[in-house]
């Protein structure tokens, strides 16, 4: 029995953050598929036995059930001593970019994929404001990453695991981020070369 599990699928870049870093560190760890778009994750009684906020993804590490991928991203960098801060303003500097790819580099994007690529669904009204907003927030990280390698510290650390998770996706959204944020494509190369890296359909079980 592996050592962690984490409840995941492979559509989702928020469990792809956790599955990357389970995979990077080393971590003996196994995916266990949430049949999302069947409902898995509206269903009350998986509610009830994992995650009342009804996401994916969920980690279980012995008697620890852990969910919110910034929480997890945390957790395991404390318990593996891998991708963490050096210190106080280094963990306050990687909790700033989590902060920010939840609320708005990771969030807008994701809204914008599933609508688009994934079910087809939404006003072209809203993919359009969707795409501004993608932009927006993409834009900062750019700019963020022509003076600098990584996101903080000059080496990879959560944070950039975090911002990477929706990075690798290729579905269709209808921006050109290789065009519109070479630094962030410059970027997700130097994390794709760091040993033991593997995309998302890879690590986790698809729909």
């Amino acid at each position: 029995m592996a050592e962690f599990k984490l409840h995941c699928f492979g559509e989702s870049g928020n469990s792809y953050k956790a599955a990357l870093m389970l995979t990077l560190s080393g971590c003996d760890w196994e995916p266990v598929f949430v049949p999302y778009f069947k409902g898995g994750t509206r269903d009350p009684a998986w509610r009830a036995s994992f995650n009342e906020m009804g996401e994916a993804p969920v980690l279980e590490h012995g008697e620890k059930r852990l969910t919110q991928s910034g929480v997890i991203l945390d957790y395991l960098a404390e318990v593996t001593g891998k991708f963490g801060p050096r210190n106080a303003d280094e963990r306050r500097e990687i909790l700033r970019w989590i902060l920010y790819d939840n609320h708005k580099f990771t969030s807008f994007y994701a809204t914008l994929r599933f609508q688009v690529g994934l079910t087809h669904q939404g006003e072209p009204a809203v993919h359009e404001f969707l795409r501004g907003r993608v932009v927006a927030a993409w834009k900062i990280v750019d700019a963020h990453l022509a003076g600098q390698p990584f996101l903080v510290g000059g080496r990879p650390t959560i944070a950039d695991l975090s911002l990477a998770g929706y990075v690798y996706y290729t579905e269709e959204t209808g921006l050109d981020t290789a065009k519109l944020f070479p630094n962030i494509i410059a970027w997700s190369e130097r994390i794709k070369a760091l040993p033991g890296w593997q995309g998302p359909y890879d690590l986790m079980p698809r729909q």
